[in-house]
């Protein structure tokens, strides 16, 4: 005969009902607070963000209600709170991988970086580290000191001999299509408040959609946003810029030009508040390679 079925005692049955229920009841717990959230004052959506970005709520929240939540919110309330990010970095420590479509070509490497970076005056130290494009190149700018030029070697003969160059000049755009001066964080999230006043200008005020992504081991939540002209008018035709759950800035950039082509593609990965002092941005700074 075959072997008895063993029933399975009633307590474990109602444990799992029970378990379920909780679950069902966190999630109607996070969905009804997360409307609550949207009907709330604009300056109420940004306090609220920051806190629970600092106290880890925001990242605890399910990628459901992370979606539910920020398409509930006020199209003003995140660029308000993006700015508390500029306010709060304004001096900080960060290495970051970047890719640039330069002369119609994608990169099959990132370059992989270490920028400091400190704000009135303006000044940058960047190095490229060992295991990404154009490894051990530095560069280093000084608003403060000579505005229109940055010192460094850039690569062939440059890699060897450091100089100054112009920060315009074909020298210092080879690698890249910014200036050095949008070298960081700062120029993603101003360039969100810009193009937003254009989307908003043309009609547009949400994102065409918002998911919730992990790039590189970060879970962000993605906003794509499509211009309705593309370029030149606006910076790309589609972006997604992935944002922080624990920080006000975006995590991540991708940007597409009009054939639907990815250009730019940027990840910040470790970041630091620091201050810095003089010899951070000097050329003679023992610890650098000038």
């Amino acid at each position: 005969m075959p072997p008895a079925r063993r029933r399975i005692p009633h307590w474990i049955h109602g444990f799992v009902a029970l378990a379920w229920l909780l679950i069902a009841a966190s999630a109607d717990a996070q969905s009804t607070a997360t409307s609550a959230i949207g009907a709330q004052s604009v300056d109420a959506q940004v306090r609220w963000l920051s806190q629970a970005a600092a106290n880890g709520t925001l990242d605890a929240l399910d990628d459901e209600a992370l979606v539910a939540l920020f398409r509930s919110l006020d199209p003003r309330t995140l660029p308000r709170y993006l700015q508390e990010g500029l306010d709060r970095y304004a001096s900080c420590e960060f290495t970051m991988l970047r890719r640039e479509r330069i002369g119609g070509r994608w990169p099959k490497r990132a370059d992989h970086m270490l920028v400091r970076v400190t704000r009135d005056p303006l000044r940058i130290y960047a190095k490229w580290l060992p295991d990404g494009a154009h490894s051990g190149q530095e560069v280093i700018y000084d608003d403060a000191k000579r505005p229109n030029e940055l010192y460094g070697h850039l690569g062939g003969v440059l890699g060897v001999i450091p100089m100054w160059a112009s920060v315009n000049g074909p020298l210092a755009r080879a690698q890249s299509n910014h200036s050095i001066r949008e070298l960081g964080i700062d120029a993603i999230t101003q360039r969100f408040i810009d193009q937003g006043r254009k989307f908003a200008a043309a009609g547009i005020t949400r994102p065409s959609n918002i998911e919730v992504k992990t790039v590189q081991g970060v879970r962000v939540v993605a906003f794509t946003y499509v211009a309705p002209e593309g370029q030149p008018d606006f910076y790309a035709k589609r972006e997604v810029l992935g944002l922080d759950l624990e920080q006000p800035l975006f995590r991540t950039v991708e940007s597409f030009d009009n054939d639907g082509e990815i250009f730019e593609s940027i990840v910040f990965e470790h970041i630091v508040r620091k201050p810095f002092d003089d010899l951070t941005f000097d050329p003679e700074n023992p610890d650098y390679r000038f």
